[in-house]
């Protein structure tokens, strides 16, 4: 994030710069006159600008009302001891993002910081959705599956917050891609070709905390036979994603703030302090705010994590995503089982669009996987999905005519019903003459004859129980 503080007072000047270099934030520009400000804005690309209002020869209204057309991204903060409302209307129709006045509270201001930050990145990201159209997807997100415009206009803000460094929390339901996600904005960040280590917070012992984050030396406790880098000096140059955050305990919780402020620790009985380049890019389930309300987690943390907030939205909200996943799932499953399944039948594709996903994306993964392996045909119909209906449902299930039948609904319920001839004609409301001219000429067809197998190629003429003869 790169800063201009404009205020024509050196203490308002270093104060703020320091507050702010102490937050985290290291790219501070200071300026003490509105005419040096004007330059500096129209040459370098400032993401916020913390102007004052009352400066002489050109004042913080005239900075702001001529800058903005120049930098429509570059979000400006009034920052002023004058609290006037026509002042602040007129601020805001100009294009400020906010008017606070002084004396103003450290959080107040860091979070509106924080906010500004946030909608700079998703006006920009909307804007470069727009110019490269619908269909593109930023390509360090090419993992990423979907056609969803909310998704689609998720991964263009989270393209613009990568490339900043800073670091960013993701959060979202179980299974929703938030590694997937944390991937993609490392590759699309400033340092892609640095190291990329993943480590589930919740798996860490509290005991083994320190030494699995900032190393040991040889002989730093019993059974320490040689010196062991930790997490971030194995992400050096890189990125540290660190899932499940919300689970760290609260006691843990002011070291890892302590290596994030100062970005240098000291290994386990290590006298040597190691400075370290690290992006964190954490990931939660939990609602943070509330956990930092309830004292279960450090507010002071959660302001060094959530440079950027990437959320991702549970599967059903994503829009056209469950088809689309599911054709790409059941490809990755074909390969991996050595299986040539086409596809999925229209039934079963709506028992998969229907069902609820408690587990996201990562459910409907290992839904699609499963049915690969049970499905014994050339495609998944739906009681390869677990949701196969009762002879009750099928029997309430009768439709008017075979001509409104196509082949799959034959398929579908003839396999139903174990080959029961008597009974899907029954379940299709025709007779069974008709039917048995349906199927004569579904077997001329190859395509079916794989889909259904034994079921289809058996004796024309059936048994007395209405099942076609082996």
């Amino acid at each position: 994030m790169k800063i201009l503080i404009v205020d024509d007072e050196e203490i308002s000047l270093t104060s703020v710069q320091r507050l702010l270099k102490w937050r985290g934030i290291r790219d501070v520009d200071i300026c003490d006159n509105g005419q040096e400000a004007m330059r500096r804005i129209r040459e370098k690309d400032y993401d916020i600008v913390l102007l004052d209002l009352l400066m002489p020869e050109m004042d913080g209204m005239q900075v702001l009302e001529g800058a903005k057309p120049f930098k429509p991204y570059t979000e400006f903060i009034i920052l002023t001891a004058v609290d006037d409302i026509p002042a602040t209307v007129r601020a805001i129709r100009l294009g400020a993002y906010d008017y606070l006045v002084k004396p103003v509270d450290n959080d107040l201001l860091f979070l509106t910081i924080e906010r500004a930050y946030e909608r700079k990145g998703l006006l920009k990201g909307l804007s470069a959705a727009r110019r490269e159209g619908a269909g593109d997807i930023p390509p360090a997100f090419a993992g990423i599956i979907t056609q969803c415009p909310l998704m689609k206009s998720l991964l263009a803000y989270a393209q613009v917050m990568a490339r900043s460094g800073n670091p960013v929390l993701i959060t979202g339901e179980s299974g929703t891609g938030k590694e997937l996600m944390a991937r993609g904005i490392h590759q699309a960040g400033p340092a892609p070709e640095g190291p990329f280590i993943a480590v589930n917070v919740c798996a860490i012992p509290t005991t083994m905390f320190e030494t699995q984050f900032f190393g040991h030396v040889r002989g730093a406790f019993t059974g320490a036979e040689g010196s062991y880098r930790g997490f971030f000096e194995q992400a050096n140059g890189g990125t540290l994603f660190l899932d499940e955050i919300g689970e760290l305990p609260f006691g843990l919780q002011a070291k890892l703030l302590r290596v994030l402020e100062e970005k240098s620790f000291a290994p386990l009985g290590g006298a040597k302090t190691l400075k370290v380049d690290v992006r964190v890019i954490s990931a939660t389930n939990m609602d943070l705010d509330k956990a930092c309300q309830e004292g279960r987690f450090r507010l002071d943390l959660l302001y060094r994590l959530k440079s950027a907030h990437v959320h991702i939205p549970p599967l059903q909200e994503r829009e056209g995503d469950i088809a689309l996943l599911s054709v790409h799932f059941l490809q990755e499953a074909n390969y991996r089982h050595g299986r040539e399944i086409s596809g999925f039948s229209p039934e079963a594709m709506d028992v998969l669009i229907r069902r609820e996903y408690r587990g996201n994306v990562r459910e409907l993964a290992q839904v699609v996987e499963n049915a690969v392996l049970l499905c014994e045909g050339g495609m998944i119909l739906p009681h390869h999905l677990g949701k196969q209906p009762t002879r009750q449902s099928l029997f309430g299930r009768r439709l008017c005519s075979l001509k409104e039948n196509d082949e799959t609904q034959v398929a579908y319920v003839l396999m139903n019903t174990g080959g029961d001839r008597r009974q899907t004609a029954d379940i299709l409301g025709v007779t069974v003459r008709q039917l048995q001219r349906k199927l004569a000429q579904m077997r001329n067809d190859s395509y079916w004859r794989e889909v259904m197998g034994e079921v289809l190629s058996r004796d024309r003429e059936g048994n007395g129980d209405g099942r076609f003869a082996c």
